[in-house]
């Protein structure tokens, strides 16, 4: 049910279904959304007079006259919501007594990309060595994954930005190996955001890595023709799924959770994907997850027959495949742990600038760090600047703020030019 709320009523735990204005005049993202932060108030709070919240998906209900406080308050002691970081009604699994890791950040995106710029180098080394491996028949070297996903899920843990940065770093010629090691990197930054442990991240990454190994046994023509499959090549591609299946469970030290991401990433909640047609509960969790990041870096990279999409537009299309293709409480986290503004998006400002999304802010969503590339007249910044947008004013005083995400292509901006990656003098 829908109830008009004034916006200084509003509080964390309410579910905003509707806005006295339109969205594309707002700066969320999506149609839809609980408020989580004092940032969600004060944002909404800026734009409206009033929202309309919906009380079946709030945690919190506004006080009417016929609910007293104490009656709001036992409603809510006894209201079965929150588990694990994801709404409990949607939850895959059961996480009632699942201890919930918090990770504080420990390093700063520059200090972490030093600590694991050649961690990152040896994963995609490592990577393309087992997918040739497998190609060729021959046992791939397990402990050396097992040993180099545990350098990476701990760069995860004290910041997860940095590898975000590295995972920019696209080619058509090696989509393969390098989409292994982004699904793996992404899986592992949203198992963190959702306070997994260690050792359940380190089985959720070798799962991930590994997910697509089956591919190394369909023809190279086949999974790089420029053009779209015919419906016989792609009943081919899908059996790439039970082949890495089948590899993985012959491989001595392989978790069977890990073998889970391999058999689950292309199933899809509604029962709509394949190989099995598993739906809704009957997907594990890692399986959920494996199809979310699967999904997202497949869309949002260039590939012989089509280009990528922008991560912002990426997000939105798969927030509103929630509860279809994807599960509703892991899609509102995947977007909560990448970001309104994702980082590598290229994003027009207030002020007519266009720049790069550096560094995500994971307190104030909207206020992400940007490298300026180009003026508001279009020419290029002779060096770009940074600018934090939680920190510097523009300079008529007002605040820096995001007003669009733009596509890949529009300016001709490769955003890995500008990511701390590639150093610039910013």
């Amino acid at each position: 049910m829908k109830k008009k709320v004034d916006v200084a009523e509003l509080e964390i735990g309410m579910y905003v279904a509707e806005l006295d204005r339109p969205w594309l005049e707002t700066p969320f993202l999506f149609q839809g959304f609980e408020l989580s932060t004092e940032e969600d108030l004060d944002e909404i709070r800026r734009y409206c007079e009033f929202v309309y919240i919906d009380t079946d998906q709030s945690r919190v209900l506004p006080q009417t006259e016929a609910e007293s406080k104490e009656e709001r308050s036992e409603t809510n002691k006894t209201d079965p919501e929150l588990a694990f970081g994801i709404l409990k009604k949607h939850a895959p699994l059961d996480q009632s007594e699942k201890p919930e890791q918090k990770y504080p950040d420990q390093t700063t995106l520059e200090q972490e990309i030093a600590l694991i710029r050649e961690t990152h180098d040896e994963a995609l080394i490592l990577t393309n060595e087992i997918m040739e491996d497998v190609r060729l028949g021959k046992t791939f070297n397990t402990e050396g994954a097992k040993k180099i996903i545990g350098k990476i899920v701990k760069s995860v843990i004290r910041n997860p930005d940095a590898l975000a940065c590295f995972s920019q770093l696209k080619h058509r010629d090696a989509y393969t190996a390098e989409h292994s090691l982004r699904v793996c990197i992404l899986a592992l930054s949203m198992g963190r955001h959702l306070g997994m442990a260690a050792e359940e991240l380190e089985v959720l990454g070798i799962g991930s890595m590994l997910h697509d190994i089956g591919k190394m046994r369909i023809p190279l023509d086949i999974l790089n023709k420029p053009r779209e499959l015919t419906a016989k090549e792609a009943e081919l591609v899908k059996k790439h799924v039970p082949i890495g299946v089948d590899i993985l469970e012959r491989t001595a030290g392989i978790p069977e959770a890990a073998i889970d991401v391999a058999r689950s990433h292309h199933e899809r909640y509604d029962g709509s994907g394949y190989i099995l047609g598993r739906k809704g509960n009957e997907i594990s969790e890692f399986g959920l997850i494996g199809g979310i990041v699967d999904y997202y870096d497949a869309v949002t990279s260039d590939r012989a027959y089509h280009n990528g999409m922008s991560p912002h537009l990426a997000l939105k299309i798969m927030y509103e495949l929630r509860n279809t293709a994807f599960h509703a409480g892991l899609i509102e986290e995947f977007i909560r742990c990448m970001g309104i503004y994702p980082i590598g998006s290229i994003v027009e400002m207030n002020t007519g600038e266009v720049g790069v999304v550096a560094t995500m802010n994971r307190v104030r969503r909207l206020r992400p760090r940007v490298v300026l590339v180009l003026q508001s007249n279009n020419v290029p910044y002779p060096r770009p600047q940074t600018v934090d947008l939680t920190q510097v004013s523009t300079k008529n005083g007002k605040a820096y703020e995001i007003s669009t995400v733009v596509e890949p292509g529009l300016y001709d901006i490769n955003p890995t030019d500008y990511l701390t990656v590639n150093p610039l003098e910013h």
